[in-house]
């Protein structure tokens, strides 16, 4: 099964598209203006919501309401050349307690190609990580990407440049590698990097990097990612493949809230996923993923995942969203499948 998912994920680096290369929970600003900044000053407030109920179809079974994300911020600039954005998770089922920080940088971005970040953001890493949570086409991420991109955000300097208008765009960032809220304990920093190229009106490419210490200066961590996305005629494939070694940060979490996993010297992972944009308001979609958490171990810590769903967007600022995910763990087909359904609404 690994085997063809390569293949496919090597099929898709031929047939690419764009995609959001968000710092925070947004997507790109507005369109600057020439320079690089906008001439005059501003002020957005913006946020989203994501109720949900979630249903696991295990013995016994396990079902509750509760939020994904509830997030509100405000991002601006105060001049030509220094911009802002703040953003505060409110949903104790993110941040299993209560309302925190999540992004808050400041950023030079008076010049388009080397903008300099400096704050809490996301880790520059990763197609779907990258990818703004609104505008994810399922309710969850890929599990390599909760798991192997984590902490998914961080404190750190940035370097940046291009934008969703531009065919290039690159991010380079020194971080601490300790994740949120949580001060580092070493001098080494971590390394992480992304680069996009758009070749054609469809075709786009994208490479990642981290090279790091999560815990101290002795044991380091590297990891590297691919990523693709094909659109054409409303039709969207998009692959991913993560591939991770080393030690890493027991107490840094998974992704927006998942269950962290106990992870072996070398692990990957990767997905493949189709949607259909029937019209504007209806979008079928359908994503298998792979997740080793351990490669030396042939048969235990291997999952497979299959989620087919449907989202229905009211209008730009609403959307439902329902998965049924199917789940393969090491080899075995258990009564652990689950139902999701999700109204958010952006404003």
């Amino acid at each position: 099964m690994k085997t063809r998912i390569l293949v496919v994920l090597t099929v898709l680096f031929t047939f690419s598209f764009n995609t959001t290369f968000a710092q925070g929970c947004e997507d790109d600003a507005a369109p600057a203006a020439t320079g690089g900044a906008p001439t005059t000053s501003s002020m957005t407030i913006f946020g989203y919501i994501q109720p949900q109920y979630t249903s696991h179809f295990t013995d016994p079974g396990e079902s509750t309401f509760d939020f994904k994300r509830a997030r509100f911020g405000v991002r601006g600039r105060v001049n030509r050349s220094f911009s802002y954005y703040v953003v505060l998770e409110a949903s104790a089922f993110v941040g299993g307690g209560d309302a925190y920080l999540l992004d808050a940088f400041v950023t030079y971005d008076k010049h388009e190609w080397a903008k300099v970040s400096l704050g809490s953001f996301k880790q520059p890493f990763g197609r779907e990580v990258t990818t703004a949570c609104h505008s994810l086409t399922t309710i969850d991420r890929a599990i390599v990407s909760d798991q192997l991109v984590a902490p998914q955000r961080d404190m750190g300097l940035m370097l940046l440049g291009g934008s969703s208008k531009t065919k290039f765009r690159y991010s380079l960032a020194l971080m601490n590698g300790r994740g949120l809220q949580v001060k580092d304990n070493n001098e080494k920093k971590d390394v992480i990097g992304r680069a996009s190229y758009q070749v054609l009106d469809f075709l786009n490419v994208g490479a990642s990097f981290r090279y790091g210490y999560p815990n101290n200066e002795d044991d380091d961590r590297t990891t590297y990612g691919f990523d693709a996305l094909a659109t054409y005629k409303g039709f969207n494939l998009q692959g991913e493949y993560i591939y991770d070694e080393g030690d890493f940060n027991r107490a840094a979490g998974g992704g927006c809230g998942s269950e962290p996993l106990e992870l072996g010297e070398v692990r990957h992972g990767g997905y493949v996923m189709a949607s259909y944009d029937i019209n504007e308001k209806i979008q079928p979609v359908f994503k298998y993923e792979y997740f080793d958490q351990d490669d030396n171990q042939k048969v235990n810590g291997y999952q497979e995942q299959m989620t087919l769903g449907l989202n229905y967007f009211f209008n730009k600022s609403t959307r439902f969203q329902i998965n049924y995910q199917a789940k393969e763990i090491n080899g075995i087909t258990k009564d652990n499948d689950a139902l999701l359904m999700q109204v958010q609404v952006r404003f």
